[in-house]
């Protein structure tokens, strides 16, 4: 039975020559790039040369990259430092994010007692600019902080014009890009954000490894004190390998990225049209979605699909019914509970996420699997 993966939201197989780049890195550079002999000296190298890499394909400049061990890590250090060091006395954002902002920012406001005001989402589940423009007429210093492709149904929110209401209001932007970068062109300077965060298994890299992309002058303190690590920012000996594999993925990523989008745009429309085929009432979750994922809304009962995703993982179909942060929770999606009807909210959803390791006989597959399910 071949096995087909098609929740590359929730993670993404390493690309070979990922696993390769980082082989290596364990075999021949194990030195601890603190360390002033050449061994040391050779593990700092890559590392530097990762960072100017990563940096370069973002057009920031490489003392603007701090590595973390991922995006939650980062969100997490940003949003605090923002409001412990810089003064931030509200966050603006929405009730769709990942649990990384949503629960940082609840945090925060019990903690230190910060004022929180969520933007409004409209029923095609994109933010209403209006309502943050609205909300940021303030004198109280303020951060947004919203997520660029939504992790569940793919709305994609228009950065730039987010900023530019942040810097007009003099707001902080933070964006969690985790879903979009190496899927999309980011340059920070033309967008014109303050913070940045990803993750490397989100584009074909390693887990256990991410960046944040600190505007300059930005004036966080650091997250984790000892050695003087990512400039005195997160202390701890870095791990090359890790970081070596992230570079290498996101390179592979802007290498191939138009023929990659053509063809996973190709998939995406491929699928929905075979679900239609099987089932006509079959509705897309959000409008305005990235072309690497689809959340549908099964015409089904519950009771029928009470086990769907079991049925489809005994047949070797992976997908999801949302974040997979959320998984074994019997709580509905938090993302579609906000701008679904209460009727439509109950009713199956899946998504289905694609990348270029996946063919079209993954599509086929899938459909067979559901037809029989």
């Amino acid at each position: 039975m071949k096995k087909v993966y098609l929740d590359n939201a929730a993670t993404t197989p390493i690309h070979p020559e990922v696993i390769t780049a980082m082989m290596n890195v364990l075999q021949n550079d194990f030195g601890n790039p603190s360390s002033t002999h050449s061994f040391g000296r050779s593990a700092k190298t890559l590392l530097e040369s990762s960072r100017k890499s990563i940096a370069k394909l973002l057009n920031a400049q490489a003392s603007e990259i701090i590595f973390t061990s991922s995006a939650t890590e980062a969100t997490n250090w940003i949003l605090t430092s923002a409001v412990k060091d810089l003064g931030i006395k509200r966050i603006i954002t929405t009730k769709i994010e990942h649990h990384a902002t949503l629960h940082t920012v609840e945090h925060l406001a019990k903690e230190f007692g910060i004022q929180v005001e969520y933007i409004i989402i409209l029923p095609n589940g994109n933010i209403d600019y209006q309502d943050l423009a609205a909300k940021l007429h303030s004198d109280v210093p303020t951060l947004v902080s919203l997520i660029h492709v939504n992790n569940e149904i793919g709305t994609v929110l228009d950065i730039k014009r987010v900023s530019d209401l942040c810097k007009y209001a003099k707001a902080l932007f933070h964006c969690d890009t985790v879903q979009s970068v190496g899927k999309t062109n980011l340059d920070v300077q033309e967008l014109g954000i303050d913070f940045l965060v990803a993750s490397a298994h989100k584009f074909h890299g390693p887990k256990g490894i991410g960046f944040a992309y600190l505007k300059k002058n930005s004036m966080l303190q650091p997250m984790i004190f000892g050695g003087e690590q990512e400039k005195g920012m997160r202390a701890g000996t870095e791990a090359v390998h890790q970081v070596v594999g992230m570079a290498k993925a996101l390179e592979l990523s802007y290498e191939n990225l138009k023929n990659d989008t053509n063809y996973i745009s190709d998939l995406k429309n491929y699928c929905f049209s075979e679900l239609k085929k099987i089932f006509p009432d079959v509705k897309i979750n959000g409008e305005n979605t990235f072309y690497n994922l689809l959340n549908v809304q099964l015409p089904l009962s519950e009771e029928k699909t009470s086990m769907l995703l079991f049925t489809l993982d005994m047949k070797g179909i992976a997908v999801s019914r949302g974040s997979a942060c959320q998984s074994g929770s019997i709580k509905p999606s938090h993302v579609l509970a906000e701008f679904l009807s209460p009727e439509e909210a109950k009713k199956p959803s899946l998504r289905i996420s694609f990348s270029h390791f996946n063919t079209k006989e993954d599509i086929d597959l899938l459909i067979e699997a559901l037809k029989t399910a």
